[in-house]
């Protein structure tokens, strides 16, 4: 029996809509216990029971939303934040193994995050996160971390805040600077107050605990290891110059400008913008058709 989950039967949280709202109509779905939990996934697993795995998904659309507000300071629209988290859901629903003796939302909250955390990689260009992995850890956690160390009176970290971060996060401190000063046109204040029918409190209250268990770390290394492996694969299939190009474009902390690099190379600015944009198009396909062969994502 083919099996097949979609967006089409979720609550939409649209561009407009308010997320109190959404929150109330999500709320409505119950919440289920573990024996509940176990039946509706051995039914999805084995007989493709739709039904079943929208249970599954529907009573964990809370989490999603929970965990999608903590990424709410990047400045990307919380609809869409949700709505890729929602994709993640469903995507560990799909490979959700019952007999593995711990509980969905354990095992979605990785398939959540890194959904969401794709969806915002995507949409901040690669010159603005950096590009090695201890970068991105910090575009991932330098507003957590501030908010560890920062007194609530204190706009901007102290020298000695900086080193700590850089030191705990495998950084230089310039690289610290750089990113919190990115960031800082998207922060948010977290002690805004949400209210609904049922709900009053901050929006800092819906922010996940960012901890993991040491198999959700494991996996997680896991698979940046084999995006790294694909795009590293991915170069070779440039040309020296379209890769010159690409690489001072998109992939270094301060790319180099088209009359720069048309002075280099001897070509139109113009020429230079087709080439990286050309380049970058392969990179896209190649990456794309190596993780569906190897079955990191599905293929439509």
């Amino acid at each position: 029996m083919s099996k097949k989950l979609t967006k089409s039967n979720l609550p939409v949280l649209t561009p407009d809509g308010s997320f109190e709202a959404y929150l109330s109509k999500i709320r409505k779905f119950p919440m289920l216990d573990a024996a509940e939990e176990y039946i509706l996934a051995k039914n999805w697993k084995e007989k493709g029971d739709k039904d079943s795995a929208h249970k599954l998904v529907t009573s964990h659309l809370r989490l999603v939303a929970k965990v999608a507000m903590g990424y709410r300071g990047y400045g990307l629209p919380v609809n869409e934040l949700v709505s890729e988290g929602n994709i993640g859901l469903m995507q560990a629903v799909k490979k959700f193994d019952p007999e593995k003796g711990f509980r969905l939302a354990t095992y979605a909250m990785w398939w959540i995050k890194a959904s969401i955390q794709e969806y915002i990689l995507r949409s901040w260009s690669l010159v603005k996160i950096g590009t090695t992995a201890a970068q991105k850890k910090l575009f991932f956690n330098l507003r957590k971390m501030k908010s560890q160390i920062v007194k609530a009176d204190q706009s901007d970290l102290l020298p000695e805040q900086i080193t700590e971060i850089a030191d705990r996060l495998d950084v230089k401190e310039d690289e610290v600077k750089s990113m919190e000063q990115r960031l800082a046109g998207h922060e948010k204040s977290l002690n805004a107050p949400i209210k609904s029918d049922s709900d009053e409190g901050e929006w800092q209250d819906w922010i996940v605990d960012e901890s993991a268990d040491q198999e959700l770390q494991i996996s997680h290394k896991q698979e940046l290891d084999k995006r790294q492996t694909l795009l590293n694969k991915a170069l070779n299939i440039l040309e020296d110059r379209e890769k010159s190009i690409l690489y001072d474009r998109r992939l270094i902390d301060e790319p180099k400008t088209l009359e720069e690099l048309s002075i280099k190379h001897k070509v139109s600015r113009e020429r230079i913008r087709q080439i990286e944009n050309r380049a970058f198009e392969k990179i896209q396909k190649e990456m794309l058709d190596m993780a569906k062969k190897e079955k990191l994502i599905t293929a439509n």
